[in-house]
């Protein structure tokens, strides 16, 4: 497999470390719910993700779930690998969302691609401060919008990526994603079914009026 172009990297890398990530590099194949990585001592490696959709989610002490970040084609999986970063002690669990291909390089390759190569390090750490990007906008929405706000925004999002105004969640999942309660989530669907935004069926959320939830999820919305 050409994996030349997953890499922006690639041209700067030596005919031999070409060699050496393209043998490294793993097909593995997995279903939607499977878990790929559980927290910094499970240090699985850089996870390419070829097709599919992989969810990026920390735990709390109770066991609530939170949702970080989504990673999509072509797009790379670091915190999977994050012992091989210095001072990085980021307790993520990865799973796929939905049934995914992906490319997966073992960590002792990847790390001594970047002891070697400037463009693989500078690449890794602009990959690092995206992430972490990501997480400090979540933290600014928990912290400083409004849950309606945020529910909106999120099945707005989720309208977009399943090409359909029909969505086929829980209301568990959704505080997932949250950071919220189920019981809180369900009355704030509640009262989006009152005001006719939406209207729930049996792990069913329709949306009746997306205009009106865009505008409702204001900034939330990315």
């Amino acid at each position: 497999m050409d994996i030349s172009g997953y890499f922006p990297f690639w041209d700067k890398l030596t005919e031999r470390q070409r060699q050496t990530l393209s043998a490294a590099a793993a097909p593995h194949f997995f279903k939607k719910g499977a878990l790929l990585h559980q927290g910094a001592g499970d240090c699985t490696g850089l996870i390419l993700v070829l097709s599919g959709q992989l969810r990026v989610y920390t735990v709390s002490a109770e066991g609530k779930e939170l949702t970080l970040y989504r990673l999509f084609e072509r797009d790379l999986c670091l915190f999977s690998a994050s012992c091989i970063l210095r001072g990085v002690e980021f307790e993520v669990v990865v799973s796929a969302a939905a049934d995914t291909e992906t490319l997966v390089i073992p960590t002792d390759v990847y790390q001594t691609l970047m002891e070697e190569s400037a463009p693989v390090a500078n690449f890794t750490s602009e990959l690092t401060a995206t992430h972490f990007s990501d997480v400090m906008w979540l933290m600014d929405q928990i912290l400083s919008k409004r849950l309606d706000s945020r529910l909106a925004a999120f099945l707005v999002e989720q309208r977009a990526l399943a090409g359909s105004d029909t969505l086929s969640v829980t209301h568990e999942q959704i505080a997932g994603e949250l950071g919220s309660l189920r019981e809180v989530v369900t009355r704030m669907l509640s009262y989006f079914q009152t005001e006719e935004l939406v209207r729930l069926g049996r792990g069913t959320i329709t949306l009746l009026d997306v205009p009106r939830l865009s505008a409702l999820a204001g900034p939330s919305l990315r």
